[in-house]
């Protein structure tokens, strides 16, 4: 006799019967009255293999014993299937970038534009970091909050990543989100912080063609760094968090100038201070093994240090926001202390480069690093682009120039100069004799020909660009400055701070700063 599943054991022994099951395919019949299997069986076959019986009363038992414990291990490894993670998908994620805020520590360059439109690495802007990320993550639903001085950003988002002349997203889109009036008392207020602005458009996500959103990313608009953001969708999903944090591993002389915290085993965040100092500071030790460090770098990376990039179940955002603290403004510094108490908020290790240009100094660095053999971090990636503006220049024409460890972006006109570890930004002009040692020169908007500047030479005033015999050090010059002949800018007295709006220059941690469509007359020295 045979069945679906069974092999049928008889023998010419009229007892009654019962069936015992065995893999997909194969099994035998046991008489109920002995529980030994029927005598006359010439074989039996299990899976793939044929076992012969014996004719020794003894050897049957042992054959059937020891195929009845094959069977039961192949029964048992079919009733436990494995249950993966779902996979994240990008489509199910939108991206928020903060790009409202003032940006009172980078100023002057943030005096006429938004601190994510500052220029950065010769021909790009904050900007574009965050944008490329998502896009390269495959993420194409991108919401930007402006506030402040947001002209010039929203040009270039516009020009960038327009659907229909620039990147192409196809169900995707771009949304610049301004702040704006509403209705009720609290609707006349501007963005109070992070966590202010995004509660002010979070009814958004609420709409029915939102409803397939799972998870918000909280991004900000002025980091460098690359990042594949779905391999941190991926952990928030793995560990079935209700927020992510993304942090990394920090020494002592920076603890302090960020958001701390300590986690458990399970990478829980317990415990988070902003900015903390003192005793507060050392108690914020960790064991920074635990996330993947050697002893080593533990010993050199004690903290870990949020990177002000979050990551929200939908759901919990609108209940964070709305219900649990509607009072609070900020993410860093009121939103996700709280949340550690009342929703599983947990940690994600970003183990690479990552700086944030929130001041003269660090963007300076920042910039000047580039230059760097090896630099931490390059634009140069073919399989992950920084993107911006297409503006379709020429090459740069270099005449009997010296040029080392530098970087002379797209459009410029350098002749017999020399440039030492400096970047040299779009449409630069650089006349003969020029110096420019430890500088960042954000370029022009705009050129002016030939005939145009020999008039205004004429006349005794300075096109833009940098003139004859001028000698520059240590120094950001923002964009359309006028430098004339023969300037000294070198900072020779090691002044600090200094704020000389009306000759056109601020000094910000020693760093010369030279203003925007300023004019530094001939003969001048800084």
């Amino acid at each position: 006799m045979e069945l679906n599943g069974f092999s049928s054991i008889s023998s010419g022994m009229p007892q009654q019967e019962r069936l015992l099951p065995t893999s997909s395919f194969s099994g035998i019949r046991v008489s109920t009255a002995t529980g030994q299997p029927n005598s006359s069986v010439s074989g039996v076959q299990l899976g793939k293999f044929n076992i012969p019986s014996k004719t020794c009363a003894t050897s049957k038992r042992f054959s059937v014993r020891s195929i009845l414990a094959d069977v039961a291990k192949d029964y048992m490894t079919f009733q436990a299937p494995v249950f993966e993670k779902p996979e994240a998908d990008p489509k199910a994620v939108a991206s928020i970038i903060l790009g409202g805020g003032a940006g009172t520590r980078l100023f002057p360059l943030t005096g006429r534009r938004a601190k994510p439109a500052v220029p950065i690495g010769g021909c790009y802007r904050l900007i574009d970091v965050p944008m490329s990320n998502c896009i390269n993550s495959g993420i194409k639903k991108i919401y930007i909050l402006t506030q402040f001085n947001s002209q010039s950003l929203n040009r270039h988002i516009s020009r960038t990543y327009n659907l229909g002349d620039g990147m192409n997203f196809g169900d995707g889109f771009v949304e610049v989100l301004a702040a704006t009036q509403r209705q009720g008392e609290s609707g006349k207020k501007w963005f109070q912080g992070t966590a202010d602005a995004v509660r002010q458009f979070i009814w958004m996500f609420e709409d029915a063609k939102h409803r397939n959103i799972e998870n918000i990313l909280i991004l900000s608009g002025d980091h460098l760094y690359r990042m594949d953001y779905m391999d941190f969708v991926q952990h928030h999903i793995n560990s079935g968090g209700d927020i992510s944090v993304c942090c990394l591993p920090v020494d002592e002389s920076r603890a302090s100038d960020f958001g701390l915290m300590k986690i458990d085993e399970t990478g829980r965040i317990r415990q988070f201070l902003e900015k903390p100092k003192g005793e507060n500071l050392r108690s914020m030790q960790i064991d920074t093994t635990a996330l993947g460090l050697s002893a080593q770098e533990a010993r050199n990376f004690p903290y870990i240090a949020s990177m002000g990039i979050y990551l929200f179940k939908t759901e919990v955002l609108l209940k964070v926001l709305r219900w649990h603290y509607p009072e609070a403004n900020d993410f860093g510094s009121e939103v996700i202390p709280m949340a550690t108490k009342d929703f599983n908020v947990q940690a994600y290790l970003f183990n690479d480069y990552w700086e944030d240009i929130g001041t003269i100094k660090s963007f300076f660095d920042a910039n000047l690093s580039l230059t760097d053999k090896p630099p931490k971090f390059h634009f140069y990636d073919p399989q992950k682009p920084i993107f911006t503006s297409p503006r379709f220049l020429p090459p740069s024409k270099i005449e009997k120039c010296r040029v080392q460890d530098s970087i002379i972006s797209h459009g410029c006109f350098l002749r017999e100069c020399g440039v030492e570890h400096s970047i040299v930004g779009i449409r630069s002009r650089l006349e003969y004799g020029v110096e420019l040692k430890d500088t960042m020169m954000m370029g022009a908007d705009y050129y002016q020909t030939e005939a145009e500047i020999a008039a205004l030479l004429a006349e005794g005033k300075v096109p833009v660009g940098i003139g004859r015999d001028t000698k520059i050090k240590n120094c950001i010059i923002d964009k359309n400055a006028k430098i004339g002949k023969n300037v000294i800018i070198a900072n020779k007295d090691g002044v600090e701070e200094a704020e000389r709006p009306s000759d056109g220059f601020y000094i910000r941690s020693g760093i010369t700063v030279v203003l925007k469509n300023t004019t530094i007359k001939d003969g001048t020295i800084i």
